[in-house]
């Protein structure tokens, strides 16, 4: 019996945590007691030292110690003012009045604002019961069908988990080691193209089954211009008018300039420009901009700055995550003030839900610290990278299976969990096979959106049934979002076949030159073959035999 526990006690200890999770047992504590009990059991046997236990206090410093993890409390608190403060209704309003004319107009305009509230709030929960209470109505009011409203306001939930500032992608630069500012670049594109994918999908039930999802009435629109015309083309002017300053100012000063810098200065020096127009306009009554223009500028450019000063600060290197989200909080509390509807209670409400919030991620950390000590000291570790490593098909083998794995996983545990027992796990073998990690933990985000709609125990499903009128069934729910789950995979297997969605800087500037690197050897070692100095390539994506088993297939 001794012998079978000690050649099986890596496995033994992975199947004993999944029995206490399938039980219900708060993840945490179920952690850390596997990891203390198979430590105990391991030394009892002989096969640990009990000194092992000792590195434990250093470990659990460490978390506390930990600048990175400081972000998601901001970022957290940040995204709670936001969506208290009534901006989320301000925008669902807005944008549908903009969309509301064309079919489907509102739930493009769901879509639009989950993208910008993701990118503001990063909170999953935040955005769909704000998105669940004033659009849900709305849609069944003027005939939507209660399975694509319910899906679209899921979906456009979920996005704050994949579009910067997400928390999960904080988490996943912790667990593999890698910079947050990477990982918010490399996730930026596949954000935005599962926002159009989402939006395509709309669209085709729009030409397929336009009664599903028809304009507004014309009553319901409340933003009407004196001459009867939609205001469209005053918006529009305004957009180039813009745009135009922030090419002329990107001429001038991208001459000597990064080119990340020159994006994110350039788009703030645009959203300055719409402003002080729309303000001079309302000031002085000069009658250039139609009400729906003035309207969606006032609304649009405060997250928009928002986002633009937080993210870009991270992007171009001159504020770190934890520097950017305080930022963002500030920022958040000044916008909460001008709209007048900053309070003692929202703000103990917000600090509240950051404090429990921050609290739950702490704990699953250290007792997934607990579980990793003891696992990686039975050798589960290599256990894990023998199992993956000898699966057919290579990399793309492991890929596969990765994802099918995360995939099934997520229908028992939320994005949380899973960043912090699997990711740790994987994260040495993809490596190890020369996949790029940050495009790694870019795969593994968005394919654990899918945690947040999986019926029947998806998170955002859940969330959504808690805000529904009572008309909605839950079955409709649930099936409105099972095309969504599917574009989401979809995704996952566009990444993998377009490693180049995932793009960011390696961690440099942009132009900077890599230092030069000189081999310095002991005398009496200058003779026989050079050692091997080829300085290590910079990945894209994962490496080129993988990229060479997908090309094989075209």
């Amino acid at each position: 019996m001794s012998a079978f526990l000690i050649a099986n006690m890596a496995p033994l200890m992975f199947a004993a945590l999944v029995f206490f999770l399938l039980f219900g047992f708060p993840v945490a504590f179920a952690l850390a007691a596997n990891g203390i009990l198979f430590g105990l059991v391991g030394i009892e046997l002989g096969l640990l030292s009990p000194a092992l236990f000792q590195a434990l206090p250093e470990r659990i410093f460490g978390i506390m110690a930990n600048d990175t993890l400081l972000a998601i409390p901001f970022f957290t608190f940040m995204g709670l003012i936001l969506e208290r403060s009534g901006m989320a209704e301000d925008l669902l309003d807005t944008i549908g009045q903009l969309f509301g004319p064309i079919r489907g107009g509102l739930a493009y305009a769901v879509i639009f604002v989950g993208a910008l509230l993701a990118a503001t709030t990063g909170v999953v929960a935040a955005s769909v019961i704000s998105m669940g209470l004033i659009s849900l109505p709305i849609m069944m009011r003027y005939g939507y069908d209660n399975r694509l409203a319910s899906g679209v306001i899921a979906a456009s939930g979920t996005l704050a988990q994949i579009i910067p500032p997400s928390l999960v992608l904080i988490v996943l630069a912790d667990q593999l080691g890698r910079s947050v500012g990477d990982m918010y670049q490399g996730a930026l594109l596949p954000g935005l193209v599962l926002t159009g994918m989402y939006m395509l999908y709309v669209f085709i039930i729009t030409v397929l089954r336009p009664v599903h999802a028809p304009a507004m009435p014309a009553h319901a629109r409340t933003i009407r211009e004196a001459d009867g015309g939609s205001g469209l083309r005053s918006l529009a002017a305004l957009a180039l008018i813009a745009l135009a300053a922030a090419w002329l100012f990107a001429r001038w000063y991208g001459e000597t300039q990064a080119r990340d810098e020159v994006v994110v200065v350039a788009a703030l020096v645009a959203i300055g420009a719409a402003f002080v127009l729309a303000l001079g306009n309302r000031l002085f009554r000069l009658g250039l901009l139609s009400q729906m223009a003035e309207r969606v500028t006032f609304v649009l450019i405060p997250p928009l700055g928002l986002i633009f000063l937080v993210l870009g600060t991270i992007f171009i290197g001159v504020a770190t995550p934890t520097e950017g989200g305080a930022m963002g909080a500030v920022g958040a509390l000044a916008m909460a003030v001008a709209r007048g509807r900053l309070s003692f209670l929202l703000l103990r409400q917000a600090m509240d839900t950051t404090t429990k919030l921050s609290c739950f991620v702490v704990f699953i950390l250290i007792g997934s610290t607990v579980f990793g000590l003891t696992f990686r000291g039975v050798n589960g570790d290599l256990w894990v990278e023998h199992l993956l490593t000898a699966l057919p098909g290579g990399e793309l083998g492991f890929l596969i299976v990765v994802n099918i794995l995360v995939f099934v996983l997520a229908f028992f545990l939320d994005f949380f969990e899973l960043a912090f027992i699997i990711v740790p796990l994987l994260a040495p073998v993809a490596d190890k096979l020369g996949i790029d990690l940050v495009w790694f933990g870019v795969l593994i985000a968005v394919n654990m959106q899918t945690s947040f709609m999986h019926p029947p125990f998806g998170f955002a499903l859940f969330y959504l049934r808690s805000v529904a009128p009572p008309q909605v069934k839950t079955s409709q729910i649930y099936w409105g979002a099972v095309p969504f789950v599917c574009i989401q995979l979809v995704m996952v297997a566009l990444i993998i076949a377009f490693p180049g969605l995932v793009s960011y800087d390696h961690g440099r500037a942009a132009g900077e030159v890599p230092p030069l690197q000189l081999e310095l050897q002991a005398p009496g070692q200058g003779e026989g073959p050079p050692a091997e100095t080829a300085p290590a390539q910079e990945q894209e994506g994962p490496s080129s035999d993988l990229l060479k088993q997908l090309q094989g297939g075209r």
